[in-house]
């Protein structure tokens, strides 16, 4: 097909529907594919399909490919060996059977229904099931006490909670009216999950949503407010992340494993959405206690052959013995925070394989990436995803530059692009304010499109007249044997504004006390230009989001407090001190 016919048979007609829908989904699908190593044709070629009337990805995608479909969908490794295998047939039937049953139980088109399950089959099948009833699912982390249950209840207007038999307890304190239903053993007040099992079945579902309807509300993790609730359609999410796939690399067949905990988007982005759009294996490995030799024994075993891992697994793995690159191994991923140059280089050493970065945020898909087969720059995070409208804007000027905050260009239509924060209209305005959506995130780029990113709009301060981008300062800090994990942030001073301070975390066998503190500023001072120098230093445990963020939030207001009273934290080390240099 052509790339004139490819794009007018994606404007999707005047309210194509159903089987119409997924082929246009598919020709989108099957051009990125066919794109797997050529950037640049994809970023010149690709148009998003554009879906119309009505669309349900449960039934218009996922049934779809399942029908017929003996190829495993879903592969679950626990720690002591154990295994389940479900094939794309059977988890379409099984959600068919789950569906029927929540019908009973009154969920309908619309409704929210909260899910706290950890990696296990029943929060696939409830996924799609929930999705088949044109419901709206929501997504919670099992981390979660009473406290914040009770606000996402409250606030997320949920109607019906699906969780483990484990946390049942949690929700003794949440009141409202919703329904209670439970995946394990029996709970007093609560419908048991195992009556789907033996359910007739009502499928085959149609999609009964529009492609404006609500699929998805997603709570942010907090790291400087309350948790904001972002709201996904039938088609940001599910269409959008087709830049996901396209980043991952991920192909028909493949055996996909990301490290990511239910509840939060990069679980839907890597665990559902980008490997079922590529017909691949979601492998899943289940511990309680991270264990680099047994993940890279199931690496191995299950012949593993995309791999994305947040930055602190990678910083794990690369302390333990690598060994030989994976057999089958073609695509490994750092996602969450940016991975400083050094870990990617001892990957790439031991493997031969780089790891590549992408950005994006639970509002959008991958929005930035280094893509499969390009040549990549160190500490780039590389070019935008074909067909993401990305755009630098000067904050001053609000107009594109070649630094600034990173924006989607609203009158490009995004499509990977949330439908806005539920019940916040302030901060929708906010966020969407002059033509562009605003990701809070700023970045550089280069004359070749690559873009680096230098931090978040609220983290990035100034020293002197100089600006510090914490990012780059952690970078080189990580670099050092001591530390496992950095976070830099503004001391207020009365002469340079503020001055950069660490704090870190300790590798094992390294004291906190004024020799290590040495030997960390030293190597920074090294390694840093002099207006970038690390001046004050403090061991600590960083402050985190129940998601694994770190919170300099609570950092930057510590140091605040501090200099308001006027007090010298007596933790701290002092760079003019504990190196006897007064040089400023």
């Amino acid at each position: 097909m052509s790339t004139a016919s490819q794009s007018d048979s994606r404007r999707g007609g005047g309210g194509a529907t159903g089987r119409a829908n997924t082929e246009v989904y598919r020709a989108a699908r099957d051009e990125l594919l066919a794109y797997a190593t050529d950037y640049a044709a994809a970023a010149r070629d690709f148009e998003w399909p554009r879906l119309t009337g009505r669309f349900n990805w449960a039934t218009d995608w996922f049934d779809v490919i399942a029908e017929g479909n003996d190829r495993p969908a879903l592969w679950i490794v626990e720690e002591d060996g154990s295994e389940q295998r479900v094939s794309f047939a059977e988890m379409a039937a099984r959600s068919d059977r789950v569906a029927s049953w929540l019908h009973t139980l009154g969920v309908g088109k619309g409704d929210r229904v909260m899910l706290m399950l950890g990696n296990q089959v029943e929060l696939w099948e409830s996924m799609l099931a929930v999705a088949k009833l044109g419901a709206v699912i929501m997504p919670t982390t099992g981390a979660l006490g009473p406290a914040d249950l009770t606000d996402r209840i409250e606030r997320g207007g949920a109607r019906f909670v699906i969780a483990n038999s484990l946390d049942t307890g949690k929700f003794d304190e949440v009141a409202g009216d919703y329904t209670r239903i439970v995946v394990g053993d029996a709970a007093p007040g609560w419908h048991s999950y195992t009556a789907a099992a033996t359910t007739p079945s009502a499928g085959p579902f149609r999609a009964i949503t529009e492609v404006t309807d609500p699929l998805l509300v997603y709570f942010t993790s907090g790291t400087t407010s309350k948790p904001k609730m972002v709201e996904h359609s039938q088609i940001s999410y599910p269409v959008g992340h087709l830049s996901t796939m396209y980043w991952i690399g991920v192909r028909p067949g493949d055996v996909h494993l990301a490290i990511s905990a239910p509840g939060w988007a990069k679980h839907a982005w890597s665990c559902f959405f980008a490997p079922w759009l590529a017909e691949a294996t979601v492998f899943v490995y289940n511990y309680a206690r991270f264990d680099a030799a047994a993940l890279l024994d199931q690496l191995r075993r299950a012949e593993v052959n995309t791999f994305c891992a947040p930055p602190t697994v990678w910083r794990m793995l690369i302390q333990a013995d690598l060994g030989e690159r994976p057999n089958g191994l073609r695509e490994i991923l750092g996602a969450g925070e940016p991975l400083n140059p050094d870990v990617i280089a001892q990957v790439e050493k031991a493997w031969g394989l780089t790891i590549r970065d992408g950005f994006g945020q639970t509002e959008t898909t991958l929005q930035v990436g280094n893509t499969p087969g390009q040549p990549l720059k160190p500490g780039s995070m590389g070019r935008p995803a074909p067909g993401v409208p990305v755009v630098l804007v000067d904050p001053i000027s609000g107009k594109p530059a070649d630094e600034g905050e990173i924006c989607l260009d609203l009158t490009a239509a995004p499509v990977n692009l949330m439908t806005g924060y539920l019940g916040d209209p302030a901060r929708n305005a906010a966020v969407m304010e002059g033509g562009y959506y605003h990701t809070g995130d700023v970045a550089a780029r280069d004359s070749d499109g690559y873009i680096t990113y230098i931090g978040r709009t609220d983290d990035v301060f100034k020293s002197s007249d100089y600006k510090v981008s914490p990012f780059e300062l952690e970078s080189v800090l990580i670099e050092h044997p001591a530390v496992v994990e950095a976070a830099v942030v503004p001391q207020p001073d009365d002469t340079r504004l503020a001055v950069p301070k660490a704090y870190v975390s300790l590798a094992a066998g390294w004291e906190p006390n004024r020799e290590t503190a040495r030997a960390i500023l030293e190597y920074a001072r090294d390694h840093l230009a002099p207006y970038l120098r690390v001046r004050r230093l403090e061991f600590t445990d960083l402050p985190k989001t129940i998601s694994g963020k770190i919170r300099r939030v609570d950092l930057r207001r510590r140091e605040e407090q501090a200099h308001a009273a006027g007090e010298t934290l007596s933790t701290e080390y002092r760079y003019e001190d504990v190196l006897n240099d007064t040089t400023r």
